[in-house]
């Protein structure tokens, strides 16, 4: 099919579909490790490139192959590499794009595991790191080394959902012959098109939105065939592989992509209004509300404000802990992105091997509580939060 003829939401169901001799409607999953040859010429033209088709299912897989399609479709990307993982997209790309000594710039407001792999393993292969605001342009301006070859940067942050100016980012990475990846997980291509606003690279831990149920772990990798080669030949050689089942479950899932988001995005906008409205609640992170320090920005960038909210205990530590235990139908868990609405204390969980100073940095208080709205009531997610406040 022609993409171009079409909408997201018809994208999202039927692109990239390519059907077996068996004309079946849904797609298949190929449950195979490798793929045979008519002929030992046949094998040869494969290896070399000179013909297409599978090879062996550590870089090649007809399932995968149509679950990388279907999101470049969706992300309008000229080529999409999946992977096993969120955080092995992110080790590919660096991995695939760059080398011992270049350096690269990015927010300090990611996810903790990002921080880990920049600083603590790219780090002792001579890759270095630089920190700087995810929202002030003029730190990346400032931070700009000879040797940078990649920006990166969460938009909306986890978990304190700020917004960075993706256009803006991307004319300074590219005045300094380097590239801009931006991680779209907290969106999706539903909400959020980073290529349209300049970046070069789109990043997806497709276990979140796309997958939508916490079913299965995926990641993504998008941008240009250049680019995504490099990314690719790290892929073939190391092997950070999807699965072929975990690929046909997110391909699925990508089919209600649209409807999910709009639908846990008006959940989230209800909840942060009503946080908002409580004497308990410090202060309330969603890119939705007027008071988010980037809301014009986030409703320039984005469709909605997404699924994430994130709000401040007055009481700290202890009243962020008594609120997450007294719930009763929010499920305790790190993950989000699910049907089922998720809240977790970031300080003790997803960013809890960040130091201290970093966590400040970062503006991740011992008080701070995530949620994921899921696509339950929204008022029984609201009562069940009441019995943590009234506590």
């Amino acid at each position: 099919m022609d993409n171009d003829e079409y909408d997201i939401e018809t994208l999202a169901v039927r692109a990239g579909t390519v059907r077996s001799q068996f004309n079946e409607h849904s797609e298949a999953i190929f449950l195979t490790s490798s793929f045979m040859f008519s002929s030992a010429a046949e094998a040869a033209a494969r290896f070399k490139g000179e013909q297409p088709g599978p090879i062996y299912a550590r870089f090649a897989n007809p399932t995968v192959n149509m679950m990388e399609a279907r999101l470049a479709a969706l992300e309008g990307a000229e080529r999409c590499v999946a992977f096993a993982s969120g955080m092995a997209s992110i080790l590919a790309t660096v991995m695939g794009l760059m080398k011992a000594g270049e350096h690269v710039v990015a927010s300090r407001s990611i996810f903790g595991s990002t921080v880990q792999l920049f600083s603590n393993i790219l780090g002792r292969f001579g890759v270095e790191t630089t920190y700087v605001s995810p929202t002030d342009p003029a730190e990346w301006r400032a931070a700009v080394k000879p040797n940078t070859r990649l920006f990166f940067v969460e938009s909306p942050s986890n978990p304190l959902t700020e917004v960075s100016d993706i256009r803006a980012l991307a004319d300074i990475a590219h005045e300094a012959g380097a590239w801009l990846a931006v991680d779209n997980c907290f969106c999706s291509p539903a909400l959020q098109k980073p290529l349209e606003l300049g970046a070069d690279i789109v990043i997806h831990s497709a276990t979140k939105y796309l997958d939508g149920q916490g079913r299965v772990l995926g990641g993504a990798v998008l941008g240009s065939k250049e680019l995504m080669e490099g990314v690719f030949t790290f892929l073939r050689t190391a092997g950070p592989t999807l699965s072929a089942f975990n690929a046909w479950v997110i391909l699925k899932g990508m089919e209600t992509l649209s409807l999910r988001m709009e639908a846990h995005s008006k959940n989230a906008l209800a909840l942060a209004q009503w946080l908002e409205a409580q004497p308990q609640v410090a202060r309330v992170w969603y890119p939705g509300l007027p008071s988010h320090p980037q809301h014009e920005l986030a409703m320039r960038q984005q469709k909605t404000g997404g699924g994430i909210v994130s709000f401040e205990l007055k009481g700290g530590k202890d009243a962020a802990w008594k609120l997450i235990d007294a719930t009763k139908l929010l499920s305790i868990t790190a993950n989000l992105g699910d049907t089922k609405s998720t809240i977790t204390h970031p300080a003790s969980t997803t960013h809890s091997r960040m130091t201290a100073e970093q966590r400040a940095a970062a503006g991740i208080s011992d008080g701070l509580v995530r949620i994921a709205a899921g696509l339950e009531s929204v008022a029984d997610i609201q009562t069940d939060l009441t019995r943590g406040l009234a506590g």
